[in-house]
């Protein structure tokens, strides 16, 4: 694919720094790509010098953390002014809470005979690249592999960080409703990330999606890397039911990872596609 609208680097919880991933989409065949990191904009300047560098396209973006029904939900923006104040806020709202959620998972792996998983966790993320973000559940993953508390990440996840998991904190982030708020009062272009990934009924997939739409959001992501033909076919119906543009990507974040950057399932060729519509317009902020 030569459009990838999802991906991550060492600014959050990716294995590759932003120049880095730049020539790694170029390398293959990406010419337009979004980096998304998690509730943060550290990389987009050191990526954008090195798109600029390789004859390719940036697009803004970002994928912010809030809550929804009691759970961890993910809005990516796209196309948005990076010095719109809401935005700006927003995003030290969220820096200031994902260091406070990293020590309360340290703290909390520490009451389970882990300690020290802040520290060995910002030593893995530092190792990878400078960041002044907190380490992320990946990073903690990491740690408890290399300290031998697990075999792997999946088990990590599995046993300890993963949705509902002791290291699954979320009592940080805003609302569903003010996250697509503020991209909104930055001029984005707003889709609700990976909706298969949340453990939900399909009812309450779809109470999500409907609570979404009348947010202001402006699409799902139908297609994250390589998941499964019959939940794109689902996700597709959500679509076309609600009147969304769609959006996809590969939500690559490490090489050896479950995708690489610029690969994922097709979009079903009948899906209005949000990235022909922002590539040359600009929303209407509320």
């Amino acid at each position: 694919m030569n459009v990838d609208l999802h991906c991550h680097s060492t600014a959050s919880d990716g294995g590759l720094a932003p120049a880095a991933l730049i020539a790694r989409a170029h390398e293959h065949g990406v010419r337009v790509l979004a980096l998304t990191d998690h509730d943060t904009l550290e990389g987009l300047e050191e990526a954008r010098a090195a798109a600029l560098a390789l004859d390719m396209q940036l697009i803004n973006g970002v994928e912010l953390s809030c809550t929804w029904g009691g759970a961890t939900i993910h809005v990516l923006g796209y196309g948005f002014d990076v010095t719109a104040q809401p935005l700006v806020d927003a995003i030290e709202q969220l820096h200031h809470g994902r260091w406070l959620r990293a020590e309360e998972i340290s703290r909390k792996l520490a009451m389970k005979g882990m300690p020290d998983a802040l520290e060995g966790a910002r030593a893995i993320q530092q190792a990878l690249g400078d960041s002044a973000n907190a380490p992320a559940r990946p990073h903690f993953a990491d740690f408890m592999v290399q300290r031998g508390y697990v075999k792997d990440r999946a088990e990590a996840f599995r046993k300890w960080l993963g949705a509902g998991k002791l290291g699954d904190v979320k009592q940080h982030w805003p609302t569903l409703e003010d996250t697509v708020a503020t991209l909104r009062a930055a001029n984005a272009w707003v889709s609700l990330a990976h909706p298969w990934h949340y453990d939900f009924t399909r009812s309450k997939r779809r109470k999500l999606v409907a609570d979404f739409l009348q947010a202001g959001g402006h699409a799902i992501e139908v297609v994250n890397g390589l998941q499964p033909a019959d939940q794109v076919g689902s996700l597709s119906i959500l679509a076309r039911e609600f009147g969304l543009l769609v959006s996809a990507g590969s939500d690559f974040h490490a090489p050896g990872g479950w995708s690489e950057i610029g690969v994922y399932r097709p979009v079903p060729e009948d899906l209005p596609l949000l990235w022909s519509r922002f590539k040359n317009e600009q929303p209407t902020a509320v």
